[in-house]
Formats: structure tokens, C-alpha cells, sequence
């Protein structure tokens, strides 16, 4: 009631421009929306009431997000949300004076968007989604669940992955030290490339892929699962919902939270607080999610100790 009353007294509507790197109609970033709305109203801010909120959409174009972000920020809203590097890279570059709330970004020192964790010093701040030990949990996961692969791609587009995609094949790199598997990159950048890619790749036994949560692997997951089956490969993906879709595994993130506490973070805004003192913050939730389906399609037995520790198995 307290964050309803000081919502109200308010002088005017505020209002938040949101860009989201996927197509509207995506299914998922329709869940995480509703879960950043639910909060907002939750902490007093209401659209059509005391709130405003305007979208964009960037249907895994980077061409398309760029215009987008300039689209949005000529609208001079108080705040700006954004998922995915590319995009909070892309609204930096239009304004240093709108306070900016990223989510999904998993390197923002190293991709220049804020000086430092603690203090991020200028417009920008929110919402990682990687620690260091991803890496390695890709690997093991894929290992527990498809003993026989000794090969491992790693797919993402250096366009849109953090630090071209070095980040995480360092992360990668790392944890495959203290394994038989041998680690390679696998660069993409539209549907066209992923198709003749995996295709390639799966000439060779013993293979499995790792994807890396970039703009172009997320919206073209479908083509992604759907090749994995074709060619009978083992794949790691780095969210829940995409498992729930068909894909045989993932281990990453929860989405929705970090959407969750972004919108604490936009009230903190508009109520005055300076984005440059809000700290960027970690992921506090991590989720295992397993596909018996697809499991059983690729001839694969899950360990029941496995599936005791998923959050989700879909069956």
C-alpha cells in the first residue's frame, strides 16, 4: 500500500521503453514481460494509470536493434530495459543520460557498459547471467547425460556473444582442461549458418554441441533443436524454457527473475535513485532442466540421481 501511495503522489506518468532482441510473438519473452509488469504493480506502478511502457522488437536482427534502440530513446523515456548485450550496447551508444537496466548481459566490465560492478559509474546497470563455474557445469552436464561424446562444439555468433565469444569459450576452455573432451568453436551468424554447420559437425561421431546464450542462438533455437534431432546430437542449452520446447537439456539462469528484479530496480529509479550507484548484481538462481522426450529419441538413459536434482524434467 506504501509503494501504491508514493506511486500516486507522483506528479505525472512515468514511462519505460523496453527493447527486447526477439520477435513480439515470442512465447518465453511474453512470460518474462508479464513477470516485469506483475512487480511493477506490485511496487505501486500501473499502466494506462501512472505508467506508461513502450516496446520494441528486434527479431534477432542486429541491423534492426540498432534502429530500434534509436527509435526508443528519441521517445525520452525515464528508463530503458533491455535484454542481451548487443542491445544495451546498442541503447549506450544513443544516450548517456537515460538511466539504462540491463538484464541477460554476461559481461558488462569487459563489453564496456558500466566501470565496475560495485559502482557502475555511468547510465548503464542491472542484471548478469553467467558465473564463473558455467562452464564447466555445460560440460559436465553433457558428459552425465551422453558419456560417449568426446567432441564438443561450441556454438554462438561473435557479432552478439560477449567479447566476441571469447568470455565464455574461455570459461570453456578452462573446464575442459580436466576432461577427455575436445573443445572447438562453432561461429554462426543466421539460421542459414547454423543449418550447414551442425550438418557438418555431425559427420563425425562422438559429437555434441553447447550453445551459447547469445541474441542469434536464442531466436533461432528452434532450427537448433530441431537439427540437434536430425543429426542425433547431445545438446546443452543455457535456459529452461528452451528444454521445455524441445531441447534435450539446459543449465543457466533463471530468466524471469532477473526480470523480476529489474523492475525493483526501475521503481528505485524512478523514485529518484541515481542508476550509477546501483550496483550490478549476479544471478542468485540457477536452473536444471532435462527432456526425457528428447532423451529417449536420441537413445539416451538418464541417471535417476540426474533427474533428483532437475528443476524441471519434461516428460
Amino acid at each position: 500500500m506504501l509503494a501504491q501511495a508514493q506511486a500516486q503522489t507522483l506528479d505525472h506518468p512515468r514511462r519505460i521503453g523496453i527493447i527486447i532482441p526477439f520477435a513480439k510473438t515470442d512465447a518465453d519473452t511474453i512470460v518474462h514481460l508479464k513477470v516485469f509488469r506483475a512487480e511493477l504493480a506490485k511496487l505501486g506502478w500501473k499502466e494506462d494509470q501512472n505508467l506508461h511502457i513502450d516496446y520494441r522488437w528486434g527479431n534477432g536482427d542486429p541491423g534492426l536493434i540498432k534502429n530500434q534502440a534509436r527509435e526508443l530513446v528519441e521517445l525520452k523515456p525515464d528508463v530503458l530495459v533491455c535484454r542481451a548485450t548487443p542491445v544495451a550496447r546498442a541503447l549506450s551508444s544513443e544516450t548517456r543520460t537515460i538511466p539504462i537496466i540491463f538484464v541477460v548481459v554476461s559481461d558488462p566490465i569487459g563489453d564496456h557498459l558500466v566501470k565496475s560492478i560495485a559502482r557502475p559509474g555511468g547510465n548503464l546497470t542491472g542484471f548478469t547471467n553467467v558465473e564463473a563455474s558455467l562452464g564447466g557445469k555445460w560440460l559436465e552436464l553433457l558428459h552425465d547425460i551422453a558419456p560417449a561424446v568426446t567432441r564438443v562444439a561450441i556454438m554462438f555468433n561473435p557479432a552478439t556473444s560477449p567479447d566476441g565469444g571469447s568470455y565464455y569459450m574461455h570459461l570453456i576452455d578452462e573446464a575442459a582442461r580436466s576432461t577427455t573432451m575436445k573443445v572447438t568453436a562453432m561461429r554462426v551468424e543466421d539460421g542459414a549458418a547454423i543449418q550447414s554447420a551442425i550438418e557438418a559437425y555431425a559427420q563425425e561421431p562422438a559429437g555434441g554441441l553447447v550453445i551459447l546464450p547469445d541474441v542469434i542462438t536464442t531466436a533461432h533455437r528452434d532450427l537448433i533443436i530441431a537439427a540437434a534431432d536430425r543429426y542425433r546430437l547431445p545438446t546443452i542449452f543455457a535456459y529452461r524454457y528452451i528444454v521445455a520446447e524441445g531441447g534435450l537439456a539446459s543449465y543457466g539462469v533463471d530468466v524471469a527473475d532477473l526480470y523480476r528484479r529489474a523492475a525493483d530496480y526501475a521503481d528505485r529509479i524512478l523514485r529518484g535513485d541515481n542508476v550509477a550507484e546501483l550496483p550490478v548484481q549476479a544471478p542468485v538462481k540457477f536452473e536444471l532442466a532435462i527432456n526425457l522426450k528428447t532423451a529417449h529419441k536420441l537413445g539416451l538413459t538418464i541417471s535417476a540421481s540426474l533427474l533428483a536434482t532437475a528443476d524441471e524434467v519434461v516428460e
